[in-house]
């Protein structure tokens, strides 16, 4: 009896096992292949970053480090100032994100909810933006900024980017499927405009204020050519510039400490992702972006 049960329990195993292959099992595998490619990049930078260059460039190569060290982050910490580029990052992002999710959350509701002449015309700018490359905005940004005397500060880190085409859309999308009667019955205790936005509209905006957040901090952090452009002495160089310069020597680039760099600049950006991901996906899924 009991072999006959333990017959029986074998098969049915196997006939689940099969029908998980004939429905998902090759999609996870797919799937399971496609993260092991987009992981092994970063999992190699942190196996580097606890090299030395003499292992980093010995051939073969070689995946895990034979002996493990920490020198690559002390001399970030120690010596090449790290917590000053970090603070720079820092408030440059912070402040860059909470001017685009107030800024664009005003014109998205203004797009979205308020008629007034000329409504298309400026939506049809704020796309038409969208194809404009960064890069091509450069020099007439830092004339402006030149002309009003705020080169190497963080004014002029930060005030070319408090509003961005792609969070104006982002956030216009969301609004436009807020329901008018909302505001129709705010208007009728009389509220005004201003209210509506931050009693009402606001509230209601948490996905996709998330989704313009990380996407917002994201930019910021990882900004390079604009960075190396604005600031004139290191006390202003964010953290990708920092990354570029004092990663390579006179003669050569020192792989370990770049590796270890790119894991201390990567790091927070995972810890934000990670907190806020179910907001990522229901801003990113709620407001039609594909």
């Amino acid at each position: 009896m009991i072999a006959q049960n333990t017959k029986a329990s074998k098969s049915n195993a196997r006939g689940l096992w099969r029908r998980f292959i004939k429905a998902r099992g090759i999609t996870y595998i797919v799937i399971a292949l496609i993260a092991a490619i987009w992981v092994f990049p970063f999992f190699w930078m942190l196996m580097g970053s606890l090299k030395d260059q003499s292992e980093i460039l010995a051939i073969p190569p070689t995946v895990f480090p034979k002996h493990v060290i920490f020198s690559n982050f002390t001399k970030w910490f120690y010596e090449l100032h790290f917590g000053n580029y970090f603070m720079n990052s820092l408030i440059v992002a912070i402040f860059t994100v909470l001017g685009n999710m107030v800024f664009c959350s005003m014109v998205g509701y203004a797009l979205a909810k308020i008629d007034f002449a000329g409504k298309k015309i400026l939506f049809g700018a704020v796309m038409v933006t969208l194809m404009v490359p960064t890069v091509a905005t450069f020099v007439p940004m830092f004339v402006i900024i030149s002309n009003l005397r705020l080169v190497n500060t963080y004014f002029a880190l930060i005030l070319p980017f408090l509003t961005q085409p792609i969070g104006v859309f982002l956030m216009r999308q969301f609004i436009s499927g807020i329901p008018d009667a909302l505001m129709e019955a705010a208007r009728v205790d009389g509220a005004g405009e201003i209210r509506i936005f931050w009693k009402i509209i606001l509230p209601q905006c948490g996905p996709p204020l998330a989704t313009l957040s990380i996407l917002t901090f994201l930019s910021s952090w990882n900004n390079f050519l604009w960075p190396l452009v604005a600031s004139q002495t290191d006390n202003m160089y964010t953290l990708p510039v920092a990354l570029s310069l004092y990663s390579t020597g006179q003669n050569a680039t020192n792989y370990s400490l770049l590796l270890a760099g790119a894991v201390l600049v990567i790091a927070p950006i995972l810890l934000l992702f990670v907190f806020l991901q179910r907001y990522f996906i229901q801003g990113v899924a709620m407001t039609g972006i594909k």
